[in-house]
């Protein structure tokens, strides 16, 4: 043996344990980080191939009363809200705004 090289000695029994110990540790941590990474893969595809199949664009004409006019609109939730001007009085009309049918009316009219 030179003195450039070292004397690696042999692990005790319970050196070897331990390390064998420390190796089962981490392919179990291995493999429970692949598991977790893999789960996260399968939920982003799955996500991905369901928005896929989203229903294509609808075109709707909702028919507003003479003279009415848009004054506001604005969502709420999963709602579509118009503020319509007709004659003086207000009106509030809602739509859903997945199918964009109708789906409320209030009128506010002023008492004589």
């Amino acid at each position: 043996m030179t003195t450039t090289e070292t004397a690696v000695p042999e692990p005790t029994p319970e050196q070897a344990a331990l390390f064998a110990r420390v190796r089962r540790m981490m392919l179990i941590a291995g493999l429970t980080t692949a598991l977790a990474v893999a789960a996260v893969l399968v939920a982003i595809g799955y996500r991905l191939f369901r928005s896929q199949g989203s229903p294509a664009t609808t075109d709707v004409i909702a028919n507003l009363p003479r003279g009415a006019r848009i004054v506001a609109t604005g969502t709420a939730g999963d709602r579509l809200v118009l503020t319509l001007d007709i004659a003086g009085a207000t009106e509030i009309r809602t739509f859903d705004a997945h199918t964009l049918k109708p789906t409320g009316t209030i009128r506010f009219v002023s008492e004589p």
